[in-house]
């Protein structure tokens, strides 16, 4: 059972749509319907540059609240960039994601590492 099934907070994500992702540097991509095929499983932000622009289209999947009670952080996927791979975050999003359901195997080949910015007076 899904969180939102459960009634609890379920999965967000989050959508790269500034300087490339979103973009048109981003060739092939129907950028405005990737991000209302995401809407129809959960709710999404549309953010501006995530400083990972190597990988754009980047998408961030966030934990349900169920998720975050078994330890789970959110998941970087990047090159996001055909439908087959965005109904594979769908599905996993439907699924329950971070924490709730496994990541699948074609999934792995997306994730990405967030940018480490360093900490102001310290490093």
């Amino acid at each position: 059972m899904s969180a939102t099934q459960a009634g609890g907070v379920p999965c967000r994500v989050v959508v790269c749509r500034d300087c490339c992702c979103g973009s048109g540097k981003v060739t092939g991509v129907d950028h405005a319907a990737q991000t209302e095929r995401l809407r129809e499983v959960a709710p999404v932000r549309v953010s501006e540059c995530l400083d990972v622009c190597d990988q754009a289209n980047v998408i961030v999947v966030q934990p349900s609240a169920a998720g975050r009670a078994a330890g789970a952080r959110p998941v970087w996927l990047g090159l996001v960039n055909d439908p087959a791979a965005t109904e594979d975050v769908v599905s996993w999003v439907r699924e329950g994601g971070p924490g709730v359901a496994p990541l699948p195997d074609i999934l792995d080949l997306y994730v990405v590492s967030p940018l480490k910015r360093p900490r102001p007076g310290g490093s």
